[in-house]
């Protein structure tokens, strides 16, 4: 936000939404959810869709930093 040069009340105004929702998002403490991404898009003149990847790829590299969960591959019979 700060190479656009807003705030997080500018921010929080335009998406109606409070502060707190948007200083939850921006420090990693809520996740994007589909409604935010559309709300994001129409703000920032993008697609959802980036909104929802970003936070796909961000839930993705939380998951890889904890311990790899013990699996026992699959494999086909033939």
């Amino acid at each position: 936000m700060v190479p656009l040069g807003v705030t997080v009340t500018k921010v929080a105004d335009a998406l109606g939404v409070t502060r707190k929702h948007v200083s939850a998002i921006v420090n990693g403490r809520a996740p994007i959810t589909p409604d935010m991404a559309v709300r994001l898009a129409g703000v920032f003149g993008t697609e959802p869709e980036i909104w929802v990847n970003l936070q796909a790829q961000y839930d993705l590299w939380l998951v890889r930093q904890q311990a790899k969960p013990k699996v026992k591959p699959l494999h086909a019979v033939a």
